[in-house]
């Protein structure tokens, strides 16, 4: 599979990109000189994990039609001060009401399914490259 993504500058620090048909807007923080009109590309990477991991326990439950009323899903990243690419990122489900206990450890090994989670336990190869 192959996805072609276009990033254009539309002024600033502004940076968007986009994939198939959707746009996604991106900026910098006031204090690095941008507007702050929009996620931060950063922003937008910790997203996706969480919105993936999110999407597997939603769709565990519906695959088991299991109510997702007061299904709910935090994420904390903590990066270490000295080594910033040393990170954690602690995922928090919080279960509806009345959630099967016998599904309590199926949702968990759903939930480990997560794609961008293994494109990062596993990441891509980057090539930059500059046409004559």
């Amino acid at each position: 599979m192959r996805e072609q993504l276009e990033v254009s500058f539309p002024g600033g620090k502004r940076v968007d990109v986009r994939i198939r048909d959707f746009e996604i807007p991106t900026d910098q923080p006031v204090k690095l000189r941008g507007e702050a009109s929009a996620p931060q590309p950063f922003d937008l990477f910790l997203a996706s994990m969480a919105a993936c991991a999110g999407f597997y326990a939603l769709n565990f439950c519906q695959s088991r039609t299991v109510s997702t009323e007061g299904l709910g899903l935090s994420m904390l990243w903590e990066r270490d001060e000295k080594q910033p690419l040393q990170a954690n990122a602690r995922l928090r489900l919080t279960l509806p009401s009345g959630f099967p206990p016998k599904y309590r450890n199926g949702i968990v090994r759903a939930m480990e399914l997560c794609a961008v989670k293994k494109h990062i336990q596993n990441p891509p190869e980057f090539t930059i490259e500059i046409p004559n």
